[in-house]
């Protein structure tokens, strides 16, 4: 088994420690209520899923605002369910999703064991291109704020993983030499490619199963990484 031997950890945030696609379907049907959606939210989820990774992806890459994420990952879900809604109440449902998203606190299995055993071992941080006026009040709500030394929001720096700008930044904030740290994350442009393109090692968080490849080490559950390190 290959040991690995960092000096410091980086960590993503949404798909890694917090349960983002739990958290994000509580959201829905919190909304769904508030705004009386008479559609299923089974039915809405199976499609906003997938879409919502498509447009995070273009938002990554500098094809899409922040803005324009947010309505129109809504309003192209709404159309593929053929469900007329108004654009004012698409608008209000992006707003709605913002403020109460992070008000959810589910985390993936293990995750907390995995911090507390990491915490006094290694120092540890959180490198995310989640919007950074919610990603705080996930981490604080989620009661894992007091495990990081530094949290680096790429809306802040204004570069998102790939980005090796961001990468630096991060390193540059922890005091930390890329050789020396670990990022581990679920995306494998964005956490694990553009952690290795800028030197530092990665591990591959693929709690879905879906991903085989030699870029690094993978695992399917947080529990798993205890015994790399």
């Amino acid at each position: 088994m290959d040991k690995l031997t960092p000096k410091h950890i980086f960590f993503d945030l949404d798909h890694t420690l917090w349960d983002f696609d739990k958290n994000s379907a509580a959201t829905f049907e919190l909304l769904f209520d508030k705004f009386n959606i008479s559609l299923d939210i089974n039915e809405f989820l199976t499609i906003y899923v997938p879409v919502n990774l498509e447009y995070w992806k273009l938002y990554r890459e500098g094809k899409i605002l922040k803005e324009e994420l947010r309505y129109r990952r809504l309003s192209d879900v709404f159309n593929r369910c053929d469900y007329t809604i108004s654009d004012r109440m698409i608008g209000e449902m992006a707003d709605g999703y913002i403020e109460y998203l992070s008000s959810f606190t589910h985390v993936f299995d293990y995750t907390k064991e995995l911090l507390d055993y990491l915490v006094d071992r290694y120092p540890l941080h959180i490198l995310t291109n989640g919007f950074a006026e919610i990603q705080s009040k996930k981490l604080k709500g989620a009661g894992l704020d007091s495990y990081f030394q530094t949290v680096v929001n790429a809306e802040d720096v204004g570069y998102k993983k790939p980005d090796p700008r961001i990468f630096e930044f991060a390193l540059q904030k922890a005091n930390a030499l890329a050789t020396d740290s670990l990022m581990i994350g679920d995306n494998l442009e964005a956490d694990i490619l553009g952690a290795k393109n800028c030197g530092l090692n990665a591990l591959h968080f693929d709690v879905e199963r879906v991903h085989d490849h030699n870029h690094c080490i993978i695992v399917n559950c947080l529990s798993e990484i205890k015994q790399y390190l």
